[in-house]
């Protein structure tokens, strides 16, 4: 930026402003620190390697660079970065905001212009030209802003790392299922990413439904691993108040399961529940699009698995129906899957179906001719039962036969 007045003072002048203000660069910087350790005496400092804080380091090294961009006319002046940069991570690493940092800078800003406004009495420096060194002076605050903000992002962002890292770490032990680690063991390692260990969990396995898909906002409570090709998440204390609706807002748009709520130690079985749901989501047996509880899913997720045993044991099951014509043989299916699920008669059978009960008595009558006395035996009706709830599930026998 153009400075019309400061660039009039005459060049002795400059001169002289500059080599006093050099001189007195390190017991400015004296001064500063020891305000800035007054007014903020929480602020730790660092010191390297000769034991000097590097604080000191940097606000000598900054009032230096600024002084000698006074001197040179060079347009900006190189703002000192390595140890603003490092300002800036302590900040980041240590937990704070950076606005005590700012606060800083603005504090050894007004200090160095109250200096360099008695340096400028004494060269003669009018009055113009000094508020523009003012001007030019934030300006070079903006400077050494920016660059703590870069140390201050790239320590949040190397805490981020390491903390994802530590959380698929405690995850993978959480559900490995070995018992090789203690109570004391998991909760020091949840300890270091501020989680505390709950009695009891219920674990989510989720589908991407796109490759780049954002993580769900589940907070800082719901572990959440995302480096797995199908996300794995711990829910603590799954039955708390609120929580359940907090995971299905957060999890709008993805597929997926969470496991029955078990104790910590048995989070594994968990997994492997919500695993088994989710693999009857791609097979197209549970819907898509929304993410299943599997407690709500019970009959599908005990059924389904074993369907292929099940259908092993289907013609054996239902022998009588070989003879009868397919769509005969769905009907009367059906109604002998109602006639077992409701233990009543006609009337009762006709309701579940949707059918006259004359319907419905006509095709018992079927059944009974069909099984004769097998249909009493209880063993029978429970393995008939088995294989009929797996055929519905499955889509081949129709709840509302024709």
């Amino acid at each position: 930026m153009s400075r019309p007045a400061w660039s009039e003072v005459p060049k002795p002048k400059v001169e002289r402003f500059a080599a006093i203000a050099l001189a007195e660069a390190a017991d400015l910087a004296q001064a500063i620190l020891r305000e800035i350790r007054c007014d903020f005496p929480e602020l730790r400092l660092v010191e390297d390697e000769s034991g000097e804080p590097m604080a000191l380091v940097g606000i000598r090294r900054a009032i230096e660079a600024f002084v000698q961009h006074l001197a040179s006319g060079v347009a900006d002046p190189r703002v000192p970065p390595e140890v603003f940069q490092e300002f800036g991570r302590g900040e980041g690493l240590n937990g704070r905001s950076l606005d005590s940092l700012q606060a800083v800078y603005r504090l050894g800003v007004r200090l160095a212009w109250r200096r360099f406004a008695k340096i400028g009495q004494q060269v003669d420096i009018a009055a113009p030209a000094m508020y523009e060194l003012a001007e030019s002076g934030f300006e070079y605050l903006d400077g050494l802003v920016e660059q703590s903000v870069r140390g201050y992002a790239e320590a949040a962002a190397r805490q981020a790392g390491e903390r994802l890292r530590l959380q698929r770490q405690l995850i993978d032990r959480l559900l490995s299922g070995q018992r090789g680690d203690t109570a004391h063991t998991l909760g020091e390692r949840a300890a270091r990413i501020g989680w505390e260990l709950p009695a009891v969990v219920a674990v989510g396995v989720l589908i991407r439904p796109a490759r780049e898909a954002v993580a769900p906002a589940l907070g800082q409570g719901i572990l959440l691993d995302m480096e797995s090709e199908q996300p794995r998440m711990v829910i603590p204390e799954p039955d708390t108040a609120g929580r359940a609706d907090l995971v299905r807002r957060a999890t709008t748009g993805w597929s997926g399961a969470i496991g029955p709520s078990v104790p910590l130690a048995a989070a594994a079985t968990s997994l492997r529940w919500a695993e088994t749901a989710v693999r009857l989501i791609e097979d197209g047996l549970l819907p898509r699009g929304e993410v299943q509880h599997c407690i709500d899913r019970t009959e599908e997720l005990v059924l389904l698995p074993s369907r292929e045993l099940i259908e092993a044991a289907a013609p054996r099951c239902l022998t009588p129906l070989q003879g009868v014509a397919p769509a005969q043989a769905r009907r009367l299916a059906a109604t002998l899957l109602a006639w077992i699920e409701t233990s009543g008669g006609a009337p009762e059978v006709a309701n579940r179906l949707g059918v006259h009960p004359q319907t419905a008595r006509y095709r018992l009558r079927q059944i009974r001719e069909l099984w004769g006395d097998a249909i009493d035996d209880p063993d029978r009706r429970f393995e008939m039962l088995l294989v009929l709830r797996t055929q519905r599930l499955c889509g081949e026998l129709p709840t509302r036969p024709d």
